[in-house]
């Protein structure tokens, strides 16, 4: 038996979306426009989508973070896992891209659910701190700029409760974590928080092979 995870051709990797997405229409429909925009790229995949709304159900989450919203894939299918009173605090800073985030969200009947805060993440996560709201979210969701990926993680982590979990994306870079030769800012912020979130005793962790690499860390 190998003991390296599985590697994925085009051909599995269409089987496992074939027979493991279940991806409501509303979500179907967002990515692909997604996906005609320039920036498609930085969407993330179906079965993460769906991986996180399982995650989402098992922590009973009703207080949700996310930095990086986009067109709103991630925060969508979030919501829709969360109970009629649940809430998803998005961060971004983009008006056009979350522009299309709202339409879907209104079409998803959820739009009551997501209360997007145009603004640099780090000053809406400090100013929730600052409005006592430390340890009240149970699930935070980072997929922003890389180079701030440390003060993000660190602000979720206090906003998180105990058992709360921070899910990071893109944490293997494409591969490039791996790859000595590469050495852009992106990668050597990815890099070091790996090493530290690696050595850090107030969570329990596991970095998933999914999509770009999902860190999943959660609050002891």
């Amino acid at each position: 038996m190998s003991n390296k995870t599985i590697g994925l051709s085009d051909d599995l990797h269409q089987y496992l979306l074939d027979v493991s997405v279940r991806e409501p229409e509303v979500l179907r429909r967002l990515r692909a426009e997604t996906m005609r925009h320039p920036m498609g790229e930085m969407q993330i995949a179906p079965e993460q989508g769906q991986f996180m709304q399982v995650l989402v159900r098992m922590l009973g989450a009703r207080r949700t973070l996310e930095v990086g919203t986009f067109t709103g894939y991630s925060a969508l299918a979030v919501a829709l896992a969360l109970p009629d009173d649940g809430q998803v605090v998005a961060c971004d800073v983009n008006e056009a891209y979350t522009a299309i985030a709202r339409d879907y969200w209104e079409a998803a009947g959820v739009a009551d659910r997501i209360d997007l805060r145009i603004a640099p993440a780090l000053e809406t996560l400090d100013a929730l701190l600052d409005d006592g709201q430390a340890g009240t979210f149970d699930f935070a969701f980072v997929d922003a700029d890389k180079a701030n990926y440390d003060g993000y993680y660190e602000r979720a982590l206090a906003l998180l409760r105990p058992g709360g979990l921070v899910a990071l994306d893109n944490m293997l870079r494409g591969g490039r974590v791996a790859d000595p030769s590469v050495d852009d800012a992106a990668t050597q912020a990815i890099r070091a928080l790996n090493e530290k979130l690696r050595a850090d005793d107030r969570i329990h962790l596991s970095l998933v092979p999914i999509a770009d690499g999902l860190t999943l860390a959660l609050k002891k």
